[in-house]
């Protein structure tokens, strides 16, 4: 058991298609597949009590299992990650693996994620209990465009209660060059949303039971459906510098970085 006193499972959903970058997830030019640099990034995390790859495809599973680690084949037919996560979280017993309480989706095309960026988030939905979910955000890196519709944007309540997440630009700043509103109160400063999501394992049935939502499927962004549900996702905010897998030239920046460290 970790430190917070939940029982933590990391999941990392890894599916074999991808239109981009086919096969993607077990590229090996490291000498390892992508899978296995995501996991064994995620075994770094104090907060995690167990992590399973959750496969679309039995060669993921046997590449997972020749690294050690635990692998368990999904159906083919979920409509979204959470729908998988909810599977996973209901057979664990069936890999020997006791119940969870907090189920982390750890996206399997993250090689270098950030092992803290985990734990702060599983932290968060500890000492946040009016919330189901906890996620993370982060500022705006130099080069990064808040108008760029790929990457999603947070806006943040009291207490890092998520208000809205937006392919937009928000919030907006209706005078720029301030930065300071009326009162001297600082203008908000834009986030960028992390997709790394924690559940509370109970919520997750209650989730996929709910059809998607009218903002969700308007923005294509999933989490708006806990929000548009009136149900809470709290954030963590933490500088973070790693980024998903999408294209073969983002394969080939990270085989590059890997081999100089």
């Amino acid at each position: 058991m970790n430190a917070t006193g939940m029982r933590t499972v990391g999941v990392i959903p890894a599916r074999l298609a991808s239109s981009r970058f086919p096969e993607k997830v077990l590229a090996a030019e490291t000498g390892k597949a992508l899978i296995v640099h995501v996991l064994e990034q995620a075994r770094k995390a104090r907060s995690l009590d167990a992590i399973v790859v959750a496969a679309d495809h039995p060669r993921i599973v046997a590449a997972v299992e020749a690294a050690g680690g635990t692998a368990i084949l999904t159906r083919e037919d979920h409509p979204n990650g959470t729908s998988r996560l909810a599977e996973v979280a209901a057979k664990l017993a069936d890999i020997g693996l006791p119940a969870a309480d907090v189920i982390v989706n750890i996206q399997g095309d993250e090689p270098e994620i950030e092992p803290d960026i985990i734990d702060a988030a599983v932290e968060l939905l500890h000492a946040s209990p009016w919330a189901d979910v906890a996620t993370v955000a982060t500022p705006f890196a130099a080069g990064e465009n808040p108008n760029d519709p790929n990457l999603v944007k947070v806006v943040l309540g009291h207490g890092g209660r998520a208000l809205y997440f937006s392919r937009a630009a928000i919030p907006f700043h209706r005078d720029a060059g301030k930065v300071v509103g009326a009162g001297g109160v600082p203008r908000a400063t834009p986030l960028r949303h992390v997709g790394l999501y924690v559940y509370r394992a109970s919520f997750l049935p209650t989730f996929v039971s709910w059809p998607p939502a009218a903002l969700e499927e308007t923005e294509s962004l999933e989490q708006l459906r806990v929000l548009e549900h009136g149900r809470g996702i709290a954030v963590a905010i933490r500088t973070v510098t790693s980024q998903g897998i999408d294209t073969p030239e983002q394969y080939a920046a990270f085989v590059h970085r890997h081999r100089n460290r």
